[in-house]
């Protein structure tokens, strides 16, 4: 059998070039809300950072670009005699604008080593929630460790609270748990809300161990709801705070006085009236703020977050030895600690934030940050005073993933060497983006190896039978 005649291979090349166009021209990168997936614009933002302390207390102020601020979370809005919920968390931003702008910060004092090394990648176990594969929430709810904190999701946590660190069924014994926290191995998590505890002047004090507990006490905010009547337990009490309802077109129009009552608190509530007329378009907040108490209470704001001309500020701070040593991580003058930041903007939730690489925290010692001592109540901020800090978005990247054999890189993880001198935050982004995609792209690659080769098999085809002359050409 001789080789096809021209138009045949012509036809072929034509079919090659366009699988080629189709499997390169299309793209593969777009948002998938059914997967999960919901790719920011930005894929890094700006942090600037100071630290300073005094004898008793330590003080860390944050500056960070958000568009908006975003204040408002979990509202509930009267529409046609029922009160219908904004705010849950979902994939991406809310459209509405109903979910707060936050800054998170994990800290270490060297006894979870690899957290100096890989910052909160180590925190991100199978199978979290809003990934892709995402455990099954009754399989959660039923598991006898896990599903008795009262959760139906994977949360953070650390990678020795495993047997199989691959499994976030396998919870090592509660012994083991306990023996693991009164070791120092957990992380302390600082979490500041722009919406449930900064109208307050509060904060929040949490822990990452085998999941993210709130400390011992009292947190800075319940539910504002009753499930049996299906309507909101409490109200703004106006003799109190001038008011007694919010407004829906108040809430999504993005402007926000800091001055004026946009929350619901324990001091400006009263019970609920149904009957006070209630009309389309009031709302009231499904977060009831509240002075948080014990453990959970240690971490405080200096003032009030604000915002102004598109910068949030916020300063934190807490005492350097709480008396919670099972909860926090304790700060000692020439001290050496590890820390990382994420953020949350532009009315994301859930793993839609911005995170850093760890960095070195040293106490009146030199270390990437540098906490300085100052004498007095209130440090003596400086406008050279700042470091700098890029927050990448980590996509799907999951800490099993990066120990395995699919991860080029889990030979360095083995020998302890550090991601921070080996990748900048704009790899880790586009890493983490492709991850999400890895399916896709593994698919598309095999694609246009495969359409390539037979360009070049087709070409080589279509030369040789324009070279050669036919069987029966008798020149």
């Amino acid at each position: 059998m001789g080789l096809p005649r021209l138009p045949a291979i012509l036809a072929g090349l034509i079919l090659a070039l366009l699988l080629i166009w189709f499997s390169q021209g299309t793209g593969l990168i777009h948002n998938d809300p059914d997967r999960n997936i919901w790719i920011p614009t930005e894929l890094t933002m700006p942090l600037s950072v100071q630290v300073s302390h005094n004898d008793e207390t330590i003080f860390f102020r944050y500056r960070w670009e958000s568009d908006k601020p975003h204040v408002y979370h979990d509202m509930l809005r009267y529409e046609d005699g029922q009160w219908v919920r904004h705010g849950a968390s979902i994939v991406g931003p809310d459209p509405d604008g109903t979910y707060e702008d936050r800054i998170t910060m994990l800290v270490d004092d060297g006894r979870v080593p690899e957290f100096g090394r890989y910052g909160g990648y180590i925190t991100v176990g199978s199978n979290m929630r809003f990934f892709t594969n995402m455990a099954d929430k009754a399989e959660v709810a039923a598991h006898p460790h896990i599903g008795q904190l009262g959760t139906d999701e994977i949360q953070k946590h650390l990678p020795d609270t495993r047997q199989d660190v691959s499994d976030w069924r396998t919870v090592v014994s509660t012994d083991e748990l306990r023996e693991q926290r009164e070791a120092g191995y957990f992380l302390d998590l600082w979490h500041w809300r722009a919406g449930r505890s900064n109208p307050i002047g509060a904060s929040d004090d949490q822990v990452i161990a085998e999941h993210r507990f709130g400390d011992a006490g009292r947190g800075p905010f319940s539910t504002n709801w009753d499930a049996e009547t299906k309507q909101p337990l409490f109200m703004i009490d106006p003799d109190k705070a001038g008011v007694d309802r919010l407004q829906w077109s108040d809430v999504t129009s993005g402007r926000v006085d800091f001055d004026s009552i946009y929350f619901i608190s324990e001091e400006i509530a009263m019970p609920f009236d149904p009957d006070a007329n209630w009309q389309n378009g009031d709302v009231i907040p499904r977060r009831l703020l509240r002075e948080p108490g014990g453990s959970r209470g240690d971490v405080g704001v200096q003032g009030k977050g604000l915002w102004s001309q598109g910068i949030w500020d916020v300063t934190l701070s807490r005492a350097l030895d709480t008396g919670n040593p099972l909860d926090d991580k304790q700060f000692k003058p020439q001290g050496i600690y590890d820390i990382a930041f994420a953020v949350h903007r532009d009315a994301t939730g859930s793993r839609w934030h911005y995170v850093s690489h760890p960095f070195t925290l040293g106490l009146s010692r030199e270390a990437e940050i540098q906490s300085h001592y100052f004498s007095g109540d209130e440090p003596t901020w400086r406008e050279d005073g700042w470091f700098a800090v890029t927050l990448f978005y980590p996509g799907q990247v999951d800490w099993p993933q990066l120990l395995s054999k699919a991860h080029a890189g889990a030979p360095d993880i083995a020998e302890g060497k550090p991601v921070k001198p080996r990748h900048s935050e704009e790899q880790l982004a586009v890493y983490g983006v492709e991850m999400e995609f890895n399916q896709e792209i593994i698919r598309q690659w095999y694609l246009t190896l495969f359409a390539g080769l037979a360009l070049i098999l087709l070409a080589g085809m279509g030369l040789f039978r324009q070279f050669t002359p036919d069987a029966g050409d008798k020149s």
